[in-house]
């Protein structure tokens, strides 16, 4: 399936935070560049290896992955011998270029095909006739040696180009790197779960990309929308303005996730430099306490296993952090027990408007050993579930925890009775 004929929801988007950029790459890699309402064209990739042409968007044997999370999709079809991988990324050269990479992962030389929309590339395709298979008009075959690569681009600003020749641009992996810095200002996160470090790393991605959700939609999501972007280095200041009326429109609410939209506002307008706001908002919480109306305790969340990414990647984001640092707790639910053993990090998770807190557990034997460090304004740590007799006032320490208890053993007999 083609991505024009995809729902969006099926498509991840890739560009170029702070420019209009943006392309959208479909389940089995086809790439549709936004380059305006009237241009609906699709970059579509084909292999012809030793045994067939391979139509990725036909194709059974197809995985697609983000690299670490980010905006640099990857798609493996796999062809005699080997992948065929394509990678495809933006960059802002030229008015913004989207990348296309086609790496042969195999033993076997093969060619690959592009056809939808005209690209540029790094050398003349090859002048030969295109048997077995029936592309679009307009469609060009460039060979690929046995462990070697080709790169195409699509230009978002074609006027830019006198000559289709592809200028010499950022790797795939210097992109990578470069996504992890933007999205490591809010906080890092190195998790045993691998994939749930990659979870947050996408989900901020896709805000920066796409934007906040509605705020008609989905009030306090917009809010912790739009706070998140604030962590990710948006302009605080613009967006005070937008942050006023939903406040107020939830500010009455009994709806459990207010009192989260709120610390996340006021951080928002403490980053701003607006104190006026971030005292105004401090008010609407404590008459929200006074009134009966703050939020449930931390344990009324179940695990990390629980966690769901919905339109809202600032509830999402906001979820994840809970379940590390709730205010000065840390590991409010406790460890879970496929941690148990596994030496992780977290750094910069909000504990206040003005505060956050990075620690690290290093495993001795059974006991997990924690190094921490506040910046800010200095909390009260405690660890209430994994350990209830630790606690500190220090802005930076080391301590033992207590050794957690491991899972229950079952043991399971079978009676086979007379045989």
């Amino acid at each position: 399936m083609s991505a024009t004929e995809l729902d969006a929801a099926d498509l991840t988007v890739i560009g170029v935070v702070g420019t209009p950029c943006r392309a959208w790459v479909s389940p089995c890699g086809d790439v549709l560049p936004e380059r305006g309402p009237d241009d609906t064209s699709t970059l579509q990739w084909f292999i012809a290896a030793e045994d067939r042409w391979h139509v990725p968007s036909a194709e059974a044997a197809v995985r697609q992955r983000r690299i670490e999370g980010t905006p640099v999709i990857e798609t493996r079809v796999r062809v005699p011998e080997g992948d065929a991988i394509q990678r495809v990324w933006s960059v802002p050269d030229a008015g913004g270029l989207t990348v296309v990479e086609v790496e042969n992962a195999s033993t076997l030389p093969f060619a690959v095909a592009f056809a939808g929309t005209r690209v540029l590339t790094e050398r003349p395709p090859a002048d030969v006739p295109i048997r077995g298979i029936d592309l679009p008009d307009g469609a060009i075959v460039l060979p690929v040696a046995h462990r070697a690569s080709v790169r195409v681009a699509i230009p978002h600003d074609p006027a830019r180009f006198s000559t289709w020749a592809l200028p010499t641009l950022a790797p795939a992996m210097a992109v990578v790197r470069g996504w992890e810095t933007v999205v490591h200002r809010a906080s890092r996160l190195v998790l045993p779960d691998a994939g749930l470090g990659e979870a947050v790393t996408a989900a901020r991605s896709d805000l920066l990309l796409a934007g906040p959700v509605g705020v008609d939609d989905d009030a306090i999501g917009f809010l912790l929308d739009v706070a998140e972007l604030g962590r990710l280095g948006d302009d605080a200041d613009a967006w005070m303005p937008e942050i006023v009326e939903p406040i107020a429109s939830i500010a009455r609410s009994d709806d459990a996730e207010v009192d989260l939209a709120l610390r996340a506002c006021e951080r928002l307008a403490v980053a701003a430099g607006d104190d006026r706001a971030a005292g105004d908002i401090a008010a609407i919480r404590e008459r929200r306490i006074r009134d009966g109306r703050s939020a449930p305790p931390t344990g009324s969340a179940q695990s990390f296993s629980d966690l769901q990414r919905g339109a809202s990647v600032g509830r999402f984001v906001s979820e994840v952090e809970r379940r590390i640092a709730d205010g000065g707790r840390l590991l409010p639910l406790g460890l879970p027990h496929r941690w148990l053993g596994s030496n992780f990090e977290v750094h910069g998770v909000p504990t206040g408007a003005r505060s956050t807190v990075g620690f690290a557990v290093r495993w001795h034997g059974d006991r997990p050993a924690v190094l921490w460090e506040q910046h800010g304004d200095t909390q009260h740590l405690t660890a209430p579930v994994v350990d209830p007799d630790w606690s500190s006032d220090d802005v930076s320490g080391e301590a033992l925890w207590a050794a957690p208890p491991q899972p229950k053993r079952i043991g399971v007999s079978i009676d086979l009775g007379d045989r």
